[in-house]
């Protein structure tokens, strides 16, 4: 009989050591440095001669829990807790990257990477270029010489494209790239990146990891000398997670199986509901038989998610309008929460895009993203329902 444990009874049974109380669940570690028995003992531990926790910046044995469930969850080697999704991808590139290298990444990423690709990198002679999600037989022709790394996150955010990560790994092993993957909408229970080739793979905890909304949070996982390089980078430049965010966290994992199963099963059925209406142009949900990657997100998908992208019609007003409707889900600029959330990136968070810019990512002036949540599946169709009604 195999010892190895199933995903569920990793992310509740893995937890640091009991201490001489005993305790049944792990305690908070609220401390901002940790003690050495002598001189000599603490020599040895800054030479890292021995394992032992310095400094809650470089590790905590709560940040230490998170991790090592994410990585065993990953299928990875190593890992680093951080204050924030954004700090994880930052502190990747930061890293991983020098002066002179170039990025290949999809053109449909989140709104404040596409802003490390273009505002900041930059001033660290860090270029990037773009391939459209639907066109990823082109990425192999604007490979460089310089190309350092592949990026990209599946599903996309907010119109829920697929990109083929067998595809990415293929291409990433045969000219020798680093393949980074934002794991952050599918989670590592739906999908993992590594087993398609993924050096990195990264995630913002703050969305269904956490899945109640109370935290932030972030984590890079992978190859342990990539991660190794990662961790010396945040040990010196403090974007480290906070020992309280990580306990929760490690809690919220105990509980994401149930959970997603639960939002997928949601998400399924409110979009099956909106391919029938007639307010609704067109929807998208991985596990959609219409959606145009369905073949590609059936085989690297464990289910669907729990996003919905749909348009209304009527273009902007109507968006807008949709939302004021809205009488029981939220308005919010988060995503992954036990409440379902709608939002109208045309006029809120992609309203400073140009048209053309947002139609490249495949946000028309329509789109709805629906964060299916876990209230009872009927409340939520006849919110959105009467919504799209009046």
């Amino acid at each position: 009989m195999s010892d190895k444990k199933h995903f569920e009874t990793q992310a509740i049974r893995m937890q640091t050591k009991r201490s001489q109380f005993s305790e049944h669940t792990s305690p908070l570690y609220l401390t901002s440095s940790f003690v050495f028995d002598d001189a000599e003992d603490m020599r040895a531990s800054f030479a890292e001669e021995k394992e032992k926790n310095l400094y809650s910046r470089f590790s905590n044995p709560n940040t230490t829990e998170f991790v090592d469930k994410m990585v065993a969850m990953e299928g990875a080697e190593s890992g680093y807790a951080f204050a924030t999704g954004m700090a994880a991808i930052f502190s990747t590139f930061g890293a991983l990257l020098k002066s002179g290298d170039h990025i290949v990444s999809a053109r449909s990423v989140f709104g404040s990477t596409h802003t490390l690709f273009t505002k900041y990198l930059p001033k660290w002679n860090i270029e990037t270029s773009y391939f459209k999600v639907d066109e990823v037989d082109k990425i192999e022709s604007i490979i460089q010489p310089n190309t350092k790394m592949l990026y990209a996150e599946t599903p996309t955010n907010p119109a829920v494209d697929i990109i083929d990560l067998e595809l990415l790994g293929k291409i990433a092993k045969k000219h020798n790239l680093l393949l980074v993957i934002d794991n952050c909408f599918a989670t590592p229970y739906l999908q993992q990146p590594i087993k398609f080739g993924a050096d990195i793979v990264v995630h913002s905890a703050t969305k269904l990891i956490d899945g109640q909304g109370r935290v932030l949070g972030g984590v890079a996982v992978g190859k342990k000398d990539l991660i190794r390089e990662i961790y010396l980078f945040s040990r010196n430049t403090g974007p480290a997670m906070s020992p309280f965010n990580a306990w929760i966290l490690s809690k919220s994992l105990e509980t994401l199986a149930v959970r997603v199963d639960k939002h997928c099963e949601n998400a399924i059925k409110v979009a099956e509901f909106l391919e029938n209406h007639s307010n609704v142009n067109w929807v998208r949900h991985p596990f959609l038989r219409s959606h145009p990657q369905y073949d590609v997100a059936k085989k690297q998908m464990k289910l669907g998610g729990n996003i919905v992208a749909f348009e209304v019609k009527g273009g902007i007003e109507s968006g807008r309008t949709f939302l004021d409707r809205i009488k029981m889900c939220s308005l919010s600029a988060n995503l992954g929460d036990t409440r379902t959330i709608v939002t109208h990136p045309a006029s809120t968070t992609h309203n400073k895009l140009s048209e053309n810019d947002r139609l490249e990512v495949s946000i028309t002036d329509g789109l709805v993203r629906v964060s299916v949540g876990l209230e009872h599946i009927e409340d939520i169709i006849n919110d959105i329902n009467q919504a799209l009604n009046n």
